[in-house]
């Protein structure tokens, strides 16, 4: 019955969620699966690790998709790359047995998670024009499967 409430609670924050609020909300669940893959690394649950570390990288890929190349410019570019990283690494570490791999895209995405966070807030809020990011709002663009969908099944996980 409670976990029934938070899961109602998680989903009403991501469907009232605005571009910028899903972009974080991507990032910290990224995050938190990459922490739950390396836990269940190092209790030898591999068939969670698994998922836990195949969840991290549908962020990641859905970050990647989102990104606008014409908007973004350079940015876009350099994120796009680093996205790249991230997930090639993940893989590489799965398969090494390596859980640093793991701590080392968490800490990238903690930084992003950090920058977005200042960048969100140095907006002025009354500005006439709507700002797109580098990572725009990826609901709008995959409304079924998109990131909104995907934090909110995260969230629920």
């Amino acid at each position: 019955m409670y976990q029934t409430g938070i899961r109602a609670y998680q989903k009403t924050d991501v469907i009232t969620a605005d571009s910028k609020q899903i972009v974080l909300m991507c990032y910290e669940l990224a995050i938190g699966q990459l922490k739950k893959a390396k836990m269940h690394f190092e209790s030898k649950e591999y068939e969670a690790k698994a998922k836990s570390l195949q969840k991290a990288m549908e962020v990641i890929h859905e970050l990647r998709q989102a990104l606008d190349f014409k908007l973004g410019g350079e940015v876009a570019g350099n994120l796009d790359a680093l996205y790249h990283y991230m997930t090639n690494r993940l893989i590489d570490g799965d398969l090494r047995k390596d859980p640093k791999a793991f701590d080392e895209v968490a800490d990238m995405l903690k930084e992003l998670l950090s920058a977005w966070k200042e960048i969100f807030t140095s907006v002025p809020v009354h500005a006439a024009t709507p700002v797109r990011t580098a990572a725009p709002p990826l609901s709008e663009q995959r409304p079924t499967y998109g990131s909104r969908a995907m934090v909110h099944q995260g969230l629920s996980a």
